[in-house]
């Protein structure tokens, strides 16, 4: 209801109704909201195979970021990193850059690994049609193996919490860059300084 009525007002009003010749709902997410006309480059080596693998990947990493940053200012640093002591994981950040840098080499190291596999796999799955965007294939719980409507309703749920949690991250980051408080700190002090 609401992606067609948002279609009609941005066509009318924008003349923008060919933006939206990709997103006619059939992806888990899609509600048609492109003002930016992201998923019509296909001109420039982009498609809209690319653009969905890249926002499940970001989604999956803000979701993992978010409780990772949550979890860490609640009950301490991981076993190994004692060195990161301040509830601000971008202050935590530095403490370990200073102290053990090979921990952050490692984790690159690590994320450029990853990047060059689900790279191929992205790849091949473009060509051969044969692979969902986001699907490597690993579902232990198995989520995927259950009622078609239900598994697209949790596709859908996916992405929305995904985005909501690329927001959230995003927060933290920067509310820890300025602040430099953990984001349970910045929260407690913005309630206390704005009560009644």
């Amino acid at each position: 209801m609401f992606s067609s009525v948002l279609r009609k007002v941005l066509t009318l009003v924008c003349n923008v109704s060919s933006l939206f010749d990709q997103l006619d709902g059939s992806m888990a997410g899609d509600v048609g909201f492109d003002p930016l006309g992201l998923s019509n480059i296909d001109d420039v080596g982009i498609d809209l195979y690319w653009m969905r693998e890249a926002e499940i990947k970001h989604c999956r990493l803000a979701m993992m970021a978010v409780v990772g940053i949550l979890q860490v200012e609640a009950f301490g640093p991981a076993p190994g990193c004692e060195a990161a002591t301040a509830k601000c994981q971008m202050d935590a950040f530095w403490q370990i850059w200073n102290s053990h840098p090979q921990y952050i080499a490692a984790g690159l190291i690590m994320i450029m690994l990853i990047e060059a596999f689900s790279g191929i796999a992205t790849t091949t799955g473009r060509e051969s049609g044969e692979r969902e965007p986001g699907d490597f294939g690993l579902d232990p719980l198995g989520f995927l193996k259950g009622d078609a409507a239900k598994v697209e309703k949790l596709k859908a749920q996916e992405i929305a919490n995904g985005r909501l949690a690329m927001w959230a991250a995003s927060g933290l980051l920067v509310q820890g860059c300025t602040n430099h408080l953990g984001g349970f700190e910045a929260m407690g002090k913005a309630l206390s300084d704005n009560a009644f």
